[in-house]
């Protein structure tokens, strides 16, 4: 069965994934840039919330993205020292997974990095997902040959704006022997049909709305007074197109 893995921001949105049906969840923080490494406080709230894996519903528990920064995913040598604290830290808060992607300057999978990172979860039994750094490599469908035996599955939209528009790509890194192919990337109800059809692991959804509240003053350039929130409504409809339920 195909696996249905929301992206979430607060326990509020964790609890509305997994009482809508997910999967899992991947747990970030900062969507308005992609998504960056959720507080220790909230990863710890969100596994306090929703569990962990060895719940007997097929649930997969909590996958928390690692990325120190936004922009790019070429790292300094303290920015690499700083992604192996960060996962140290979310293994040790009991997560069921790490969701992390780096490249070389050349624009290739930076596979000593993601191996180092990799063993540390192995060591907690925890499963590895390569993010969507993929999809701005040199050439995504060598990137999942590089990473075979490395980590357990490739978030893509094929090197596309969205993975319907990256479809005939996803379906070449699934016929690629080596990690489990995750579609995600402006991936709505509509197009999950379509991508499930490729033989994809499981489809990746942000299933979020947009919530804006009046403020007087931006704290920031990006600031607009709102944030992101996951729709209940979604993630149900998600589901039901994926055939999952969880009473």
């Amino acid at each position: 069965m195909t696996a249905l893995e929301i992206a979430v921001t607060s326990v509020d949105g964790a609890r509305a994934a997994r009482t809508g049906g997910a999967t899992r969840v991947e747990l970030c923080s900062a969507l308005e840039v992609g998504g960056i490494t959720p507080s220790q406080g909230l990863v710890e709230a969100v596994l306090d919330e929703v569990g962990g894996s060895e719940a007997d519903d097929g649930w997969q528990g909590v996958h928390v993205l690692v990325r120190p920064r936004p922009g790019g995913f070429s790292y300094s040598l303290e920015e690499r020292d700083l992604l192996r604290r960060e996962v140290d830290m979310i293994l040790e808060a009991g997560a069921d997974g790490i969701v992390i992607g780096a490249l070389t300057p050349h624009g290739e999978p930076d596979v000593e990095l993601v191996r180092q990172l990799a063993e540390e979860a192995a060591a907690y039994e925890a499963t590895v997902t390569f993010h969507r750094a993929v999809d701005l490599s040199a050439d995504p469908i060598a990137a999942v040959r590089a990473l075979a035996g490395v980590v357990d599955r490739v978030l893509t939209s094929g090197g596309a704006p969205t993975a319907a528009a990256g479809a005939s790509t996803i379906a070449a890194m699934v016929a690629v022997e080596g990690p489990d192919i995750l579609a995600g990337g402006g991936v709505g109800v509509g197009s999950i049909e379509t991508l499930t059809a490729l033989g994809v692991e499981g489809v990746h959804l942000s299933a979020k709305r947009r919530v804006t509240t009046a403020s007087r003053l931006a704290l920031g350039d990006a600031d607009d007074g709102g944030h992101w929130q996951t729709d209940p409504a979604v993630v149900a409809a998600a589901a039901a197109a994926l055939g999952l339920s969880r009473g």
